[in-house]
């Protein structure tokens, strides 16, 4: 299994928004500093600090999950789309592709139908007759490409028809994400399987691959507080939004 990181240059206009919002919850996670800075801030719910972070991470793949009215092209659907055209010239290769925003792989598909690519797609509403269909479907080499929410596909799906995985965006908890390449990456595999994971530069996805290196055990639920093996410091949250 390879690991790619390919990095996604943001347009200059979706820079200058990025930025915007940035600015705008870093002062606001400033003005609830704590000194208790062994522990996660309490000043409000921890879940509001999540929320404004999932903000960013929404940003950072396509700004118009943010701002519904943005008009410009997403520069990682741009990415994605440059990687597939060079991905599916060549029929052997099956490609999986995750995100955990459902919403945005609603604009990745409108994308591949505007160029009439076939694909197999589930998320969380998805039936279960439906998923065990396309799966099937996509074993059997019905098409190049198999689209998921990443929680949908984590689990329990034999995918290993794929050569190739796709990681739209990255989660906070790495363990999620290798489920999620081993749906290729497993017991029937025959073939080196590439994963290319998509991160935009100078952004929160940044920051959340450096927690990966050095908080391995960083989760949903530790984020929220919920979990008493590890909390986010208000550093390790300050940091989500700072400057480079």
């Amino acid at each position: 299994k390879n690991i790619i990181v390919r990095r996604v240059e943001l347009s200059q206009e979706e820079m200058n928004v990025y930025e915007e919002k940035r600015k705008l919850i870093e002062l606001f996670f400033k003005k609830h500093k704590t000194r208790r800075e062994k522990e996660l801030i309490q000043e409000l719910p921890p879940i509001i600090y999540f929320e404004e972070l999932t903000k960013l991470r929404m940003a950072a793949c396509d700004m118009r999950l943010t701002i519904p009215e943005w008009k410009e092209q997403s520069s990682k659907i741009e990415s994605l789309l440059d990687i597939l055209d060079t991905l599916c010239a060549y029929s052997e290769n099956k490609i999986l592709i995750f995100s955990q925003f459902v919403s945005f792989l609603n604009f990745v598909k409108k994308e591949l139908d505007k160029r009439k690519w076939k694909y197999l797609y589930m998320d969380g509403s998805t039936s279960m007759k439906k998923r065990k269909e396309n799966i099937n479907a996509f074993q059997q080499g019905e098409t190049q490409l198999f689209i998921s929410s990443i929680q949908t596909g984590g689990v329990g799906i034999n995918l290993t028809a794929a050569n190739y995985v796709i990681l739209l965006d990255p989660w906070w908890n790495p363990a999620i994400e290798n489920q999620a390449m081993d749906r290729a990456h497993r017991m029937g595999q025959n073939r080196c399987v590439t994963v290319i994971r998509l991160i935009s530069e100078h952004t929160i996805e940044e920051k959340i691959l450096r927690l990966h290196e050095t908080k391995q055990n960083l989760s949903d639920s530790m984020l929220s507080g919920t979990n008493e093996t590890y909390k986010l410091t208000y550093n390790d949250i300050l940091d989500m939004v700072s400057s480079f």
